[in-house]
C-alpha cells in the first residue's frame, strides 16, 4: 500500500471513529488508535523524505552567511513546493500546509521545538534525547508530545543553534553553552558525554524584560521591598543576587538593572548574553571558548578586567562562578560603586562563604581573612530568591552586609519571608516577605544621593524614584 493510501485510510478510520461517537456507538478503540498512528507514521514518512530531497537540492545553501532569513525562507519554500508537486502525493490541504511547515522548521528553525518555543506557558524546554522532550509549565515538569526524528535531526539543531554565535560542539568539545536570537539560555551536550544521545536544555526569556511591577504581581516579592530596591540601586549599592539553579537570578538581575539612570554607561559581561537592559548607553561584552586548536578563550576575569578600563559607571557581571569573583570585588573596592552580579547559594550567608571560595579559584595565595574582609567591605546588600515546593519563585531574604566583627561577616536581615503563614488547600506558600523592623546602615547612602525614603516604618516606605 502507497503512502497515499495509507494515509487516505487512516483519514477513512479516524472519520468513521467520530461518525461514531457522534452517533452515541461504541468505538472501537483499538482501531482508533492504529488510524491515528497510522496517519502519523505515513505522514512521518513523506516528512522525512521531503526533508531529505530538500537538502539534497539545496546543499551548502542552507548555511549560506550571504542570504538573509527571509532570502533563505523564501528559498526553501520555493524548494518545498516543487519537491511536493514532484512527489504527487495525495495530501489534503491542511497537511501539505503542515508539510510545509514542518520540513521549513527542520530545515532551517528548530524543528519540533518551534512550537514550545511559541507558547508563553513554556518556560523550559528539556531534550533529554531525540524521542523525549519535557517542559516546565508553572514550575512544574510534564512531558511534551514534540519529538525529534532521530538523533541527527537533534544534531542538526543543536549545530544550528551554536553555529550562529560562532560555537562549536562535537566529541573534541561536546559540552557548549549558546542563546538563540531572544536571548533564551541553551545548554547542549553530546556523546560521548551523553551516553543516551545528544541532550539539550532551553531556558526561555519573556519576549517583553519583565518590571518590577510583573515580580509584584508574581507575588515574587512585594512592593514595599521593590520601592527599597530600587533606593538601593539609585543610591549605587554593591549587590549581589543569590540563590539556587533555576530560581530567577538573571531575570531579578535584569529587574534591578531598570532602575540605573539611562544617563549612567553600563558595562555588561556574561558567558552568553542574556540580559536585557533598556537603558541607551550599554555596553555588551560575551566570552568566548577556545577555538579548535585549544587557542583564543578570552574569560569573564579578562572581561572584567578589561571593563575597569572602559570608564563604566555600572558593571553589571552575569553570574560569578570562578575567579573572576576577586576581580569583581577589586572594581567594587576601587570606585565602581552599584555592581551588580548573581552566583549560586543557598542562603545569604552560604553567598558570603561562597564568594571567598570563588575568590580562592583566582589562584591568588590569599589569607582567608583578607578574602573575607575585602568581600564584607564590597558587598553591600545580598538579595536571595528561591524556587518554593510549590513551584513559585520568591526573594527570601534582603539582607545587608554590615562588615566583620572579629573573624565572622556580620549580616542583618531587612526582609525575611514569612513560611509561618503556611499553604492553601492547593499547596502554593499564603506567607510573603515581611521587614525585620530593623533600620539598615546604608540608608545613609541614600542622603548623599539625593533619595528621600522613610526607613522608619517600611509598610509606608516611598523613594523619590518612580518608573514603576
Amino acid at each position: 500500500m502507497s503512502l497515499s493510501d495509507r494515509l487516505a485510510s487512516a483519514r477513512e478510520l479516524n472519520a468513521a471513529r467520530i461518525d461514531a461517537v457522534e452517533a452515541e456507538t461504541v468505538p472501537d478503540y483499538d482501531d482508533s488508535i492504529a488510524a491515528i498512528s497510522a496517519a502519523n507514521d505515513a505522514f512521518g514518512e513523506i516528512k522525512q523524505r521531503t526533508t531529505d530531497a530538500l537538502f539534497d537540492r539545496l546543499g551548502a545553501r542552507v548555511s549560506d552567511s550571504s542570504l538573509t532569513e527571509d532570502q533563505l525562507h523564501e528559498i526553501v519554500r520555493e524548494e518545498l513546493t516543487e519537491i511536493i508537486e514532484e512527489d504527487q502525493q495525495l495530501l489534503s490541504p491542511e497537511e501539505r500546509r503542515r508539510l510545509v511547515r514542518d520540513v521549513e522548521n527542520d530545515a532551517l528553525g528548530l524543528g519540533p521545538l518551534e512550537r514550545l518555543l511559541d507558547d508563553d506557558s513554556v518556560s523550559e524546554i528539556m531534550v533529554n534525547r531525540y524521542n523525549q522532550v519535557y517542559v516546565e509549565r508553572n514550575g512544574r515538569l510534564t512531558l511534551s508530545s514534540a519529538r525529534f526524528t532521530s538523533e541527527d535531526h537533534l544534531r542538526r539543531v543543536i549545530d544550528r543553534i551554536v553555529s550562529r554565535i560562532g560555537r562549536r560542539v562535537d566529541e573534541s568539545s561536546p559540552l557548549v553553552d549558546a542563546r538563540l536570537a531572544d536571548g533564551s539560555r541553551v545548554n547542549a551536550v553530546v556523546p560521548p558525554l551523553a551516553v543516551d544521545g545528544s541532550s539539550l536544555t532551553i531556558r526561555k526569556f519573556s519576549k517583553t524584560p519583565l518590571r518590577v511591577g510583573d515580580l509584584i504581581g508574581f507575588g515574587s516579592m512585594t512592593e514595599e521591598m521593590g520601592r527599597l530596591l530600587e533606593a538601593c540601586v539609585l543610591a549605587k549599592l554593591n549587590i549581589l543576587v543569590s540563590g539556587g539553579t533555576g530560581t530567577g537570578k538573571t531575570t531579578l538581575l535584569n529587574v534591578l538593572s531598570a532602575f540605573i539612570p539611562p544617563g549612567e554607561r553600563i558595562v555588561t559581561i556574561e558567558d552568553a548574553v542574556e540580559l536585557n537592559l533598556q537603558q541607551p548607553h550599554v555596553v555588551r561584552l560575551e566570552s568566548r571558548p577556545p577555538n579548535i586548536e585549544g587557542a583564543g578563550e578570552v574569560r569573564i576575569r579578562d572581561l572584567v578586567r578589561n571593563s575597569l578600563r572602559m570608564r563604566p559607571d555600572r558593571i553589571v557581571v552575569g553570574e560569578c562562578r570562578g575567579g573572576e569573583a576577586l576581580d569583581m570585588l577589586q572594581a567594587m573596592n576601587t570606585g565602581h560603586d552599584g555592581s551588580l552580579s548573581t552566583l549560586h547559594a543557598n542562603s545569604p550567608r552560604d553567598a558570603m562563604s561562597r564568594l571567598e571560595t570563588l575568590v580562592l579559584m583566582a589562584g591568588m595565595d590569599l589569607p582567608l581573612r583578607a578574602i573575607r574582609e575585602q568581600g564584607a567591605s564590597a558587598v553591600d546588600l545580598i538579595v536571595q530568591i528561591a524556587r518554593l515546593r510549590d513551584g513559585t519563585r520568591r526573594i527570601t531574604h534582603v539582607t545587608e552586609v554590615l562588615g566583620m566583627e572579629g573573624d565572622t561577616v556580620t549580616l542583618q536581615d531587612v526582609f525575611t519571608f514569612d513560611y509561618s503563614a503556611g499553604v492553601d488547600a492547593n499547596g502554593k506558600f499564603l506567607g510573603q516577605a515581611k521587614p525585620t523592623g530593623v533600620r539598615p546602615r546604608f540608608s545613609e547612602k541614600f542622603a548623599d544621593h539625593g533619595i528621600h525614603f522613610d526607613l522608619g516604618n517600611l509598610s509606608g516606605a516611598t523613594a523619590n524614584a518612580g518608573g514603576w
